[in-house]
């Protein structure tokens, strides 16, 4: 396999990892949350007192707006960073109390939304068409 081979292969599965991550996110959280966003004002925590309403606002953005960005490949290592947050938010201070196993879901969307951190987009994203930095980002 030549190098050029290599480097298509790597970046179809960046591809897949920024599309079948972010599908997750939106499907299993984020439109949960914007579909029945009344109902989730009562459910959400608000660990840094917030607010219900603003909290989860922000939750919808790191949740809905975020991966539609990812996925599209536009702003990937960017729009990766609020949804870190959120992760680590929800694990570290929302739910300490969850075993590794009770929290393997926000660990496996962390080690994925790092990787895509790290990695970048790949070749196969909207970023390759900016100049400058946003290219990078």
């Amino acid at each position: 396999m030549n190098t050029s081979d290599e480097r298509s292969l790597q970046d179809l599965g960046l591809l897949f990892l920024r599309l079948s991550g972010a599908l997750f996110l939106l499907w299993v959280h984020g439109l949960p949350k914007l579909l029945h966003y009344s109902v989730e004002l009562t459910r959400i925590e608000d660990p840094f007192h917030l607010g219900a309403a603003p909290t989860l606002v922000l939750a919808i953005f790191a949740e809905v707006l975020c991966p539609l960005l990812i996925m599209a490949g536009v702003l990937v290592r960017l729009a990766c960073l609020p949804i870190l947050f959120l992760l680590a938010v929800a694990l570290l201070v929302v739910h300490p109390q969850w075993s590794l196993e009770e929290g393997q879901f926000g660990w496996l969307l962390l080690i994925v939304f790092t990787s895509v951190l790290i990695a970048g987009p790949g070749r196969l994203a909207m970023n390759t068409r900016f100049v400058g930095v946003l290219r990078h980002v």
